[in-house]
């Protein structure tokens, strides 16, 4: 009995762990994005605190940095959802989600999946070129977008 007690309690401990690397890497990752997005005001509409793209029926007359980051976290949490069955790589893909949107990566209609999500689902998590490769807005390479995607993948991408 005390065996098992002890190897339950030492699962638990790993498991703990692990818990609070995902907390770590999910806390990095928002922090990376509030610090490319920046708070969003009116200028910026229908985007509103760190990115959120307003919904049908939706409105924030008064954004607060509590709500805005509430805001981040819930859409972030969202969209790793959308890429769970990516793994350790949900987080990655969530975070470029969350900036080009999951339509961009899935593909959608008569838009094809990316190579990106063609190589993870064959297995193949070398990467890095097609994940930087998003640093376009409209038509041209933007090297602040190019040194966004950078970071990101130094900071969430799990060898």
């Amino acid at each position: 009995m005390r065996c098992r007690a002890r190897v339950a309690i030492l699962l638990l401990l790993l498991l703990c762990g692990s818990v609070r690397a995902q907390d770590t890497r999910f806390e990095a990752a928002v922090a990376c994005i509030k610090r490319y997005e920046g708070m969003h005001d009116r200028r910026h509409h229908p985007y509103v605190g760190y990115g959120h793209k307003l919904l049908d029926g939706e409105s924030f007359p008064v954004m607060t940095e509590t709500l805005a980051d509430s805001l981040l976290r819930s859409d972030l949490k969202r969209k790793c959802a959308v890429f769970r069955r990516f793994g350790a790589d949900s987080l990655l893909l969530g975070v470029l989600a969350y900036n080009v949107g999951e339509f961009a990566l899935l593909g959608h209609g008569t838009r094809p999946k990316s190579r990106l999500i063609r190589k993870l689902e064959d297995g193949d998590r070398d990467i890095h070129t097609e994940y930087v490769a998003y640093c376009h807005y409209k038509g041209k390479a933007v090297a602040s977008i190019r040194q966004r995607r950078e970071e990101e993948f130094k900071l969430l991408y799990i060898k």
